[in-house]
């Protein structure tokens, strides 16, 4: 009598006789032995078929079988320390569910378009699963650090009627009879969430119709963003570096054989823990400058920039107090020195750019005022948002980490395209 049970759980089976619902990933055979390598998700494990150890029937069905045929597997699970799972089925039976014919995605190179046009069957391969792996693994991790700390998990809406960052990157839509728009960040309302329930996290999709096509770019993305009553920057800084070097900690942890199939450099990941280095804008600007690169202060840093900036760090770098007229309006001034606001932008190593942008955000109600009518924003889409600095007003600050990038960085990768089940870019809605 065989148990049910998946790849993943076969380690509490040796030596006994399981049953698992899989695909066929690859095969090979000597003549007198089958080779499956088998897949359902939660692992790979090898199927060993020996023609003279079983039944005619089980010997046929196995041959039938081509890359991505489904099937039930039944056999008895035995220890292999040369496999990569650390164990082996030897099969009894085998019961086809349907037999695959000729499968798009075979193991010859495919360009690029072709892949992203198959996406749905692109992430069955060994590499796009480890990198949904990770990622599910970096999620789970965000949960569980603001879970421990006393966060709460709130849901700004994906609709608004306007943004306060200005509207040309947004996604425009009607809301019945109304203009709405689809939102590039809940911070707003996350702050509003703080002042009743003083720490809070959002965790959802965020747009941006920009039509940029670099690698480190996506239309629709995910982001991560806390917001924190009674914290000032310095603070907010080590809860990021924390929060950085547990998601990091916790995939070198969790996800060993994903890493090893994406041939992931885990020794540059080790490195990420404790704190890490804080220059200012100023400095920035000025390395900048000694390295060969035509930049000017008051300027935003590009991806060559940032990624010169990284180089000298095996760490992400936070680059702190950026000129106050290219920053969003409610960050908070300096008081020291109102021309640069308290803030930072969090670069990762290895040229991946910025994963988190945050800041104090003003909680002058005067100055909120100010900043409302120097950006021409509206207050009859957003009075809500200056009632916060009325009524109660207090210091809190918070960010947003991009989940795409952390994800390209800790997995090594090229190109965001690969860090989401199906990504929208430019000039691509399918599949």
């Amino acid at each position: 009598m065989s148990m049910k049970c998946t790849i993943g759980e076969v380690k509490h089976h040796v030596g006994e006789s399981v049953t698992i619902g899989c695909w066929l990933n690859k095969k090979r055979s000597s003549g007198k032995i089958q080779f499956l390598q088998l897949r359902d998700g939660s692992g790979y494990i090898q199927g060993v078929v020996v023609k003279s150890e079983v039944g005619e029937d089980v010997w046929e069905a196995a041959s039938k079988l081509t890359q991505e045929s489904s099937l039930y597997i039944t056999g008895k699970v035995k220890e292999d320390t040369r496999s990569k799972g650390g164990f082996e089925l030897d099969v009894t039976g085998v019961e086809i569910i349907q037999v695959t014919e000729e499968y798009p995605i075979t193991p010859k190179e495919h360009g690029v378009d072709f892949l992203m046009d198959n996406r749905h069957l692109w992430i069955r391969s060994p590499r796009q699963r480890a990198v949904l792996v990770i990622r599910a693994q970096i999620i789970q991790a965000v949960q569980q650090f603001f879970n421990d700390r006393g966060f709460h998990l709130v849901d700004p809406p994906i609709l608004t009627p306007s943004s306060c960052e200005g509207t040309t990157n947004l996604f425009h839509t009607k809301y019945f009879d109304e203009d709405a728009f689809l939102t590039q960040s809940g911070q707003l309302y996350m702050e509003a969430a703080a002042m009743a329930l003083g720490r809070v996290y959002s965790f959802g999709p965020t747009f941006r119709a920009e039509k940029s096509k670099t690698r480190r770019h996506l239309i629709e993305f995910w982001m991560i963003e806390p917001e924190m009553a009674f914290v000032d920057h310095a603070e907010n800084l080590e809860v990021q570096e924390q929060f950085v070097s547990h998601i990091v900690q916790t995939v070198l942890k969790n996800c060993t054989q994903e890493l090893e199939t994406l041939e992931r450099d885990t020794s540059k990941l080790e490195k990420i823990k404790g704190s890490f280095p804080r220059i200012t804008y100023d400095q920035a600007v000025e390395f900048l400058q000694k390295n060969g690169h035509e930049f000017e202060w008051g300027e935003d840093f590009g991806a060559p920039h940032e990624t010169a900036i990284a180089a000298e760090y095996e760490t992400p770098v936070f680059i702190t107090h950026w000129p106050t007229e290219i920053k969003a309006f409610y960050m908070k001034p300096d008081p020291s020195r109102p021309e640069v606001v308290l803030c930072a932008d969090m670069i990762a190593p290895e040229g991946y750019g910025e994963i988190i942008g945050g800041s104090q955000r003003i909680d002058d109600p005067e100055l909120m005022e100010q900043r409302f009518k120097e950006h021409d924003l509206s207050k009859e889409a957003y009075q809500w948002y200056l009632d916060l600095r009325k009524y109660g007003t207090v210091p809190h600050s918070g960010f947003g980490l991009g989940l795409e990038r952390t994800v390209a960085w800790i997995c090594g990768l090229d190109h965001v395209r690969e860090t989401i089940p199906f990504p929208r870019l430019l000039y691509r809605l399918y599949p």
